[in-house]
């Protein structure tokens, strides 16, 4: 599987351990930044061009995930969300890496470096590629919600709005 990787500066020292960990279990490892440590880098980037190119390689049909991390995760959630078809996980522990891809189809996983050692988010990735989606029928209803909102607006009717007649 290609794995598509990204970070601020607080993960670089993590970037360069995961990838070398994810090559050695078979990955297409691709890192989107940053190369070299600044303290004032701007991580949106990195995370936007490692959400597009995971969009990209599904799209033609290439199995592809995400990996996006900083101090907290938060801060690179939000960014990688910000790309139609991403849907950015934050997690922190091994039942939310699993419930990301089975209720989610998650396909970026958002993780605090800061926040837990390396073997712990090591496990939180593997987990998290290793889970499969299930395609259970409402996960895939809730899912396509999403995406009709993202792509043009559209909500559900809301079912405890007054009726207009």
């Amino acid at each position: 599987m290609r794995i598509h990787i990204a970070t601020d500066h607080a993960g670089l020292e993590f970037s360069t351990q995961l990838q070398q960990h994810l090559a050695a279990q078979g990955h297409d490892v691709i890192d989107h930044g940053p190369v070299s440590y600044d303290p004032l880098d701007d991580y949106p980037s990195f995370c936007i061009r490692a959400a597009q190119a995971v969009v990209e390689d599904q799209a033609a049909g290439a199995q592809a995930l995400g990996v996006v991390f900083g101090g907290s995760g938060n801060g690179e959630q939000i960014a990688a969300n910000k790309v139609r078809g991403i849907r950015a996980a934050l997690v922190w522990n091994l039942s939310t890496a699993e419930l990301a891809r089975e209720h989610n189809d998650a396909n970026v996983i958002a993780i605090g470096a800061r926040q837990h050692t390396f073997d712990e988010a090591v496990s939180f990735i593997d987990r998290f590629i290793a889970t499969p989606f299930p395609g259970e029928e409402r996960h895939v209803r809730r899912i396509g919600q999403l995406a009709a909102y993202e792509t043009d607006g559209s909500l559900e009717p809301d079912p405890r709005a007054p009726q207009v007649h």
